[in-house]
């Protein structure tokens, strides 16, 4: 079939997401979650549930790009025991980590989290300390971040607390905090905001006051994972001063040596960065604290490239890849994009897998939908540590196989047209993209990446994952949808009983021969089920499996008729027609930008284009 047919019956088609509408009426007999996207739920896994961390479950590295777990001395097991560094009688901040305080026991005063120089070298190793800090809204980023350190054998690390309700917290987990005395609201500041910027500045004061300790300072976000040991890597450049990580999107290398600063044009990224406490490097960071204390409208990232790149050159002598910055003194690496990667060379151009390196960190950069899409791509990828309640749901999970022709995907060129075409035949994902996603124009994907077209792309480029974590009225919106990422059932972590308790689901033609609901007792269990059926016959049908942890459609594509109830349609329409979000963008229109429309196979002549005034520039809706 050629592309133009496909797109034909695409076009003729009824409406596709009345497969959607199937899996809510199951969903709703089952009390099961819906596993095509990962959707975090503050009520439903909030940073209070995290006892699961103390006794942490076997979970290994998955690559999500090569479908298999890493080897075992590349990426040790989630359950390995960490080494404790000596102890001190008496001193609860030199246990090793995960060692949780009695039950019975006070927690000491405020005092004795003070950031001192004692209090780092409790944890200090190889005179490295790692560190990272957040407030209390980042918990279960922290304890994920925490964990795979932990994992990796790595405990001299060290977490600040922004607000005393995080540093309680994680002190009764067992994780080595202090108090970075800033009393910062406990809530998602949301990036860009004035306090998001005061975040920036904390970081700024905190490097500032670690380096006189004298020791190496290896400083994170919180919305990035370890997925290797760093340590031996650094370690290679004793001669670097800073070693920083980039937003470069385009290799300058193709082994794990520095990025070639000279081919660098994109900023320096603070969220991953190594410093000695070498006099260059206190320097730059008093000035870059100088700067941002003096100008409040300045982003920590943005003064810290330029104070970096005012004098950027020439080579440091030999052929280790640093560079002269800053004053003409400081001596500057450039960790490579490909393996200390940010959301694009990892969750976008799978980088590191196309030129068969291993990965040491994966920053959630160049994403959107905020703090939950952050958290989505973590969880997508396998590598965000989640309770073993998350993973066996009350009621189990429905899922479905998909199937796209293949002239969606591969024929004609990249196009929007083909694009749009392409991502509005799926119904859920993993999703196939033909096209990027960025904030600027661009002509399809980045020239000079190593994006492969057509590749399955993160959900937040096309769903807006925030606006589906919100909790609507139900009496306007219908009942709220719980989700799971599209790996959920790949991952290590789903246990036993919940795999062994699986239905598969085949669809029929109705009124053929061997087309009637039957229930085989193999395993796994399999029924058939007539195409098309109503909501009273999936009642009926799936009222009998409540007990099943899985139920898989081998499709959704005509599984169900609709809704018998005119008022529980127009409350699912109006819900599912707000989670998608845009294209961005073309560089022929201003705006470039062009809206996803969920019932885009109900308009007659629907073409994706951007809105041509200013009063069509909105949702669909």
């Amino acid at each position: 079939m050629g592309l133009k047919d496909s797109c034909q019956e695409v076009a003729s088609s009824r409406p596709l997401f009345l497969t959607i509408y199937a899996t809510v009426v199951v969903g709703i007999v089952l009390s099961s979650f819906y596993v095509f996207s990962a959707v975090y739920s503050a009520n439903k896994s909030s940073p209070d549930s995290t006892s699961w961390l103390s006794s942490p479950p076997a979970l290994s590295y998955v690559d999500p790009h090569f479908g298999k777990a890493f080897d075992s001395s590349l990426i040790t097991t989630v359950g390995a025991a960490a080494p404790a560094p000596p102890t001190q009688h008496g001193d609860t901040l030199a246990k090793s980590i995960w060692e949780v305080p009695p039950k019975n026991s006070k927690m000491p005063s405020l005092k004795t989290f003070r950031l001192t120089k004692e209090l780092v070298e409790q944890r200090v190793k190889d005179n490295v300390i790692i560190v990272t800090f957040g407030n209390y809204a980042f918990m279960d980023f922290i304890l994920s971040w925490v964990k795979h350190l932990t994992d990796l054998n790595l405990s001299n690390l060290l977490v600040g607390a922004m607000d005393t309700k995080l540093l309680e917290a994680l002190y009764w987990k067992g994780i080595p905090v202090f108090d970075m005395g800033s009393h910062m609201s406990t809530v998602d500041v949301g990036w860009g905001s004035p306090t998001f910027h005061k975040m920036g500045r904390e970081k700024v004061i905190l490097i500032d006051a670690i380096l006189p300790f004298g020791y190496e300072l290896l400083m994170c976000d919180t919305d990035m994972v370890w997925l290797k040991d760093p340590l031996p890597y650094l370690a290679r450049y004793p001669e670097a001063d800073v070693l920083t990580s980039s937003d470069q999107v385009v290799p300058t290398v193709v082994d794990d040596r520095l990025d070639i600063w000279q081919q660098v044009g994109a900023a320096y990224n603070i969220g991953i960065f190594h410093w000695r406490p070498t006099e260059p490097a206190k320097r730059l960071a008093k000035e870059w604290k100088d700067m941002l204390l003096a100008d409040e409208k300045i982003w920590d990232q943005n003064g810290f490239n330029d104070i970096v790149r005012r004098q950027l050159g020439p080579s440091v002598d030999g052929d280790d890849g640093l560079a002269y910055a800053f004053d003409g003194s400081l001596k500057l690496g450039l960790l490579p994009a490909s393996i200390f990667c940010s959301g694009h060379t990892y969750f976008v151009q799978a980088m590191y897998q196309q030129l068969r390196l291993e990965p040491y960190a994966v920053h959630t950069t160049f994403q959107y939908a905020g703090t939950e899409g952050k958290r989505h791509r973590l969880r997508e990828g396998m590598v965000f540590y989640d309770p073993p309640e998350y993973y066996d749901a009350p009621g189990g999970f429905l899922s479905f196989k998909p199937s796209i022709p293949k002239s969606l995907l591969l024929d004609g060129d990249h196009t929007i047209d083909t694009h749009f075409t392409l991502i509005n035949y799926q119904i859920m994902p993993p999703l196939w993209c033909r096209l990027d996603r960025l904030w600027f124009p661009h002509p399809g994907v980045l020239e000079g990446s190593m994006t492969r077209q057509p590749f399955i792309c993160p959900l937040d480029h096309v769903f807006e994952v925030n606006v589906m974590l919100k909790e609507m009225p139900e009496d306007e919106f219908g009942p709220g949808i719980n989700i799971r990422e599209y790996s959920l059932l790949d991952n290590p972590s789903m246990p036993k009983q919940v795999k062994e308790s699986w239905l598969n689901v085949k669809l029929c033609q109705g009124g053929t021969k061997d087309c009637q609901v039957t229930n085989s007792n193999g395993s796994p269990r399999v029924i058939r089920l007539p195409k098309r059926s109503n909501e009273e016959t999936l009642k009926a049908v799936f009222s009998s499996f409540k007990d099943i942890k899985v139920v898989q459609f081998s499709s959704m594509q005509d599984a169900f008729e609709g809704f018998t109830d005119q008022k529980t349609k127009e409350r699912f329409r109006n819900r599912v027609k707000r989670y998608v979000g845009i294209w961005c963008c073309t560089g022929d229109h201003v705006p470039g930008h062009i809206y996803y429309d969920m019932y885009w196979d109900e308009k007659p002549g629907w073409k994706p284009v951007p809105p041509q005034t200013s009063a069509d520039d909105h949702p669909p809706w």
